[in-house]
């Protein structure tokens, strides 16, 4: 990596450092920036991560504030509390608020880009937007970015292929109400509806595998976080290597779909200034009012946050 590429990360529990690690792995940055809540637990990752330099791209690794990020190329907020197996992301909402409005505050001058995935992610990524006054091309939700991977794996076992062949979207929340596009979801060019021995049967059970994956995961170990990590940083190094991929992410719509003041995901072009353009997939009716059904329970969340504040 020629210039000096940084990236900060505010949140250093179980989803910080699995981007951390992950970023460091890929060589994406070449200085990466940790802060928390807790100095302490900051210091020693960063410390953790110095000693297996060795392993990895060359980076500098230090421990700062949020307001010392303030020259990095991207932030990641991964700051809060943990969902729990018992809870939705959503029921996250009112603590978490909290820890953006701060954050917000104190990145308003911010000029880079900054990627949300503290849950839930999507009434937390139009929180800090308006919050901070960044325009929405800049503040990026992880969003269905992983739930779409989990669909794609999951497809890839049900069909003995590599999930790389598969071209399939989760849009919407980030939960409960998040969507599986199945009318556009294809194999090498071919439909996936026109795939011997596929039915609608398989479609519901995939789609519930995929919405409910996290709870299974939270309900075994506490968190999920190395899948995250990865995601992550895919989307960071994107962005940052100006690759100008097609991901499924979260920003505050201005109409795409029909979407107005809602963050929920959608096929995006991102890249070094952040979204470059939202794209508008194909939905057939049902999808159609899905995705209406999904902004509209975001919207929920966001009006029953302002109703407690």
């Amino acid at each position: 990596m020629n210039r000096q590429t940084s990236i900060g990360i505010i949140g250093t529990g179980w989803v910080g450092s699995s981007v951390a690690i992950s970023v460091l792995h890929q060589g994406i940055a070449n200085r990466l920036m940790l802060s928390d809540a807790r100095p302490g637990l900051a210091e020693g990752e960063a410390m953790d991560l110095r000693h297996g330099s060795a392993f990895y791209p060359a980076a500098e690794i230090d421990s700062v504030d949020p307001e010392g990020m303030l020259q990095a190329q991207a932030i990641v907020i991964a700051a809060g509390r943990n969902s729990r197996a018992d809870q939705s992301r959503l029921e996250l909402l009112r603590d978490n608020a909290t820890v953006v409005r701060d954050l917000a505050a104190r990145l308003r001058s911010y000029q880079g880009i900054v990627v949300m995935v503290s849950n839930p992610v999507d009434v937390l990524t139009a929180l800090f937007t308006q919050e901070s006054g960044l325009p929405p091309q800049r503040v990026i939700g992880t969003g269905t970015l992983l739930d779409t991977a989990r669909l794609r794996q999951a497809l890839g076992r049900e069909l003995g292929l590599s999930p790389h062949s598969i071209h399939a979207h989760v849009v919407g929340e980030h939960g409960d109400s998040e969507l599986v596009l199945w009318s556009s979801a294809s194999v090498g060019g071919i439909p996936l509806r026109r795939w011997p021995e596929w039915g609608h049967e398989r479609e519901a059970r995939v789609a519930e595998s995929v919405r409910t994956a996290a709870y299974e995961i939270i309900r075994r170990k506490g968190a999920t976080n190395h899948a995250i990590g990865l995601a992550t940083a895919a989307l960071l190094r994107a962005m940052l290597r100006e690759e100008h991929r097609v991901l499924t992410v979260s920003t505050l719509h201005q109409g795409a779909c029909g979407v107005r003041d809602v963050a929920l995901s959608l096929p995006a072009i991102v890249a070094g200034d952040g979204i470059v353009r939202v794209l508008e997939p194909g939905l057939d009716d049902s999808e159609r009012l899905a995705l209406m059904k999904s902004a509209d329970l975001i919207r929920h969340s966001v009006a029953g946050l302002k109703a407690g504040a």
